[in-house]
């Protein structure tokens, strides 16, 4: 599956407010409520109330402090006022973004309610979150659930539990794993295998916010070894734009109390993205994201410091690195069409004459209009081996390719 890493601008994660901040609380008589999610690239979304009125979609992640709005266009709606605002300036002083920040603002999730919070609002979406997920994502809400509740991460159930944290028990299977909260960030050292024999314990950020399986970098520890069999790549998107890196497999991981094989990793450049994982204040080797931790029900126990893991029937599930080649992002105001975005050099979708801007209108015999990103590259990332047939819409022309998709890790 392809792999989306959305980075948080350091300037947003590490900020700090002195405002009083009442936040979440659950109904007196309730001790834990279940929220039902929507999972997108391995990103747990869930719906949103801001300020009572706007009904939006914040993705769960553990590695953000405080509440991100994607787009101003929301806040003006409720014409919410704005206390700062940021212009963030990239390498060269280039401006990237314009950012804002407001704060007592009430965010609504189903069955609880937090009042004055702080929103940081970016001036647009510049991640294109809703473009290359294929619905409709509208923000990201971290650290101030996970500071309140004891909070189960049900992925195979699509469910979201949480409970208070003196009322929490792990089940008898739950595999306990001691973590420490860093700059409102959970973090978990747990060995990792390389092809060359090495094994290193890394300290990695559990990042609920990212859809890769595992990033390393290999400037924090002369031990983590770029695998020989790496492909350049580009590895996720960022504020400023594409991060590169490569991309190959690490022998094994243990994790949850099981060893896990063949895990697909990303290796950053140096200075490839802003992000904390360069900042001096927290040392980490790299991070956990969604496509390892969606393998388990995770709980995360802030207050305790613990995380619990139970497999589910995802264990055992191969990792594939996007097998054909192709980055597709939805378009449109109802994301439903489909423009390929990038082809990487020498893949099977690239030997077969597919290239960046083209639309794809039928996949496999299928219509497009009948289906949704996820869909589209479930067809492109299958397993090595899969027949693929494309018609394309390229300059007015209808354009057909086909090829069979291959695993290039």
């Amino acid at each position: 599956m392809r792999s989306f890493l959305f980075f948080i601008l350091y300037i947003f994660s590490h900020a700090v407010f002195t405002q009083p901040q009442l936040g979440f609380v659950l109904k007196e008589n309730e001790n834990k409520i279940i929220i039902p999610f929507e999972l997108h690239s391995n990103l747990i979304v869930v719906p949103l109330l801001l300020n009572h009125q706007l009904p939006l979609k914040f993705i769960i992640d553990t590695g953000v402090r405080n509440a991100i709005l994607t787009e101003k266009t929301f806040s003006d709606i409720l014409s919410i006022p704005y206390n700062k605002k940021y212009t963030i300036t990239g390498v060269g002083g280039e401006k990237l973004i314009d950012a804002y920040v407001t704060d007592a603002v009430t965010l609504t999730l189903p069955g609880i309610e937090g009042k004055g919070h702080v929103l940081l609002v970016l001036e647009e979406d510049y991640i294109e979150l809703r473009n290359f997920l294929g619905t409709d994502v509208h923000g990201m809400i971290g650290y101030e659930i996970f500071s309140r509740f004891t909070i189960t991460l049900n992925y195979a159930k699509r469910r979201l539990i949480l409970t208070r944290p003196e009322k929490f028990k792990p089940r008898r299977k739950d595999y306990a794993l001691p973590i420490i909260i860093e700059d409102t960030k959970p973090y978990v050292s747990v060995p990792v295998t390389f092809h060359n024999g090495t094994k290193k314990e890394l300290k990695l950020l559990i990042d609920t916010g990212a859809s890769h399986g595992l990033l390393l970098d290999p400037e924090s520890d002369e031990k983590i070894v770029v695998p020989e069999k790496a492909l350049d790549s580009n590895i996720g998107r960022g504020l400023g734009g594409k991060i590169e890196g490569q991309i190959g497999r690490v022998s094994s991981i243990e994790l949850g109390g099981h060893i896990i094989n063949g895990v697909i990793a990303s290796f950053p450049y140096p200075n490839s993205y802003m992000d904390s994982l360069l900042a001096p204040k927290v040392f980490r080797n790299g991070t956990i994201g969604g496509e390892l931790l969606s393998r388990f029900t995770v709980t995360l126990d802030y207050k305790n410091g613990m995380m619990y893991l139970r497999k589910n029937s995802n264990l055992k599930r191969t990792f594939y690195y996007n097998t054909s080649g192709i980055l597709v992002r939805a378009k449109g105001s109802r994301l439903e069409v489909f423009e390929v975005d990038e082809v990487r050099p020498g893949s099977p979708a690239y030997e077969a004459g597919v290239k960046k801007g083209d639309w794809i209108h039928t996949i496999n015999g299928v219509s497009t209009e009948d289906l949704m990103l996820r869909n589209i590259n479930a067809a492109l990332n299958s397993k090595p081996g899969k027949k693929v047939r494309l018609v394309l819409l390229r300059q007015g022309k209808m354009i057909k390719v086909q090829f069979l998709s291959a695993s290039a890790i």
